[in-house]
């Protein structure tokens, strides 16, 4: 029941222009780190090791200078290219090659989830059959993907609908989705949308024919930003800011999830900040061993 973590980083970044026209969106700050480490680390929170990073050709080369191998983390990092932005379920197909007989999770590279006892929810979605998509409570479902389930919690999801005119719920699908081996000849056999996409919502409609969609949802201890506007990186910014502020700890730190996973050791830890440049970042991780 192995699963391997796929970050989908492509896309223009039409929202954020012109920022987007010389850099990579996921490459834009929130508060202190990259956007790109905050999808990484829920993979490595998820217990998730080997993971693929998919971008556009030109931003390929980044992505490899920021993260490297990912050995320095304790875990493998992998590149693929999207040649063109065609749908959210194409990063199976660009990603066959490495899935290989595993299952996977793919998570977006503008998503930012955090909170307790996140860690317990992202395992628990790893059930090895079928898929798993991951809910939050929105004000505004007309602009989301809808799921409607049976149960609050948790269950198996009754219907799934892309910005519905009369949503079933308020509980819009967040970027990660677990699924087994079988959404790379799912994402094979989808049709194009009217926008010449691939759509995940008709990927997940596939495991619904079949019974075999469930849904867990974040709890109120938990947050979700689909960080993609000026003004949602901006509130995010803020927030982690805020929150970073009046705790001890960072939000979404990959290096001190693979300390707390023993991934690497407390040698590896400091040897890791000391390449870092003097500064804040740097003091956390030296610090990390003493936090407990």
């Amino acid at each position: 029941m192995t699963y391997k973590g796929i970050i989908l980083a492509g896309g223009r970044g039409t929202r954020l222009y012109p920022t987007t026209s010389v850099v990579s969106k996921q490459l834009l700050n929130v508060y202190d780190k990259p956007l790109i480490y905050y999808p990484l680390f829920t993979l490595m929170l998820a217990g998730i090791r080997e993971i693929l990073i998919i971008s556009a050709e030109d931003q390929y080369s980044q992505y490899q200078r920021l993260f490297g191998d990912g050995s320095q983390l304790g875990i493998s990092i992998q590149y693929e290219i999207q040649k063109e932005p065609n749908g959210l379920p194409e990063a199976f197909i660009v990603g066959e090659k490495f899935i290989g007989d595993d299952n996977v999770c793919l998570i977006l590279g503008d998503n930012i989830i955090f909170g307790n006892q996140l860690d317990v929810l992202l395992k628990k979605s790893q059930t090895g059959v079928g898929g798993t998509v991951l809910t939050y409570p929105v004000k505004d479902p007309e602009r989301f993907g809808i799921v409607e389930f049976e149960r609050f919690d948790e269950g198996e999801v009754i219907s799934i609908e892309e910005k519905p005119t009369h949503p079933k719920s308020n509980r819009a699908l967040t970027g990660v989705f677990f699924f087994d081996n079988r959404c790379i000849e799912y994402a094979k056999q989808l049709i194009p949308s009217e926008r010449n996409e691939l759509e995940i919502v008709d990927l997940c409609k596939k495991y619904l024919e079949n019974k075999e969609l469930r849904v867990n949802n974040l709890s109120r201890t938990m947050t979700w930003v689909d960080a993609g506007t000026f003004k949602s990186l901006l509130l995010a910014s803020n927030l982690i800011c805020n929150l970073e502020q009046i705790q001890s700890y960072k939000i979404s730190c990959p290096e001190e999830v693979a300390y707390k996973n023993s991934w690497i050791d407390k040698d590896s830890l400091l040897k890791l900040a000391d390449s870092y440049p003097k500064g804040e970042y740097q003091d956390y991780l030296k610090l990390l061993p003493s936090l407990g």
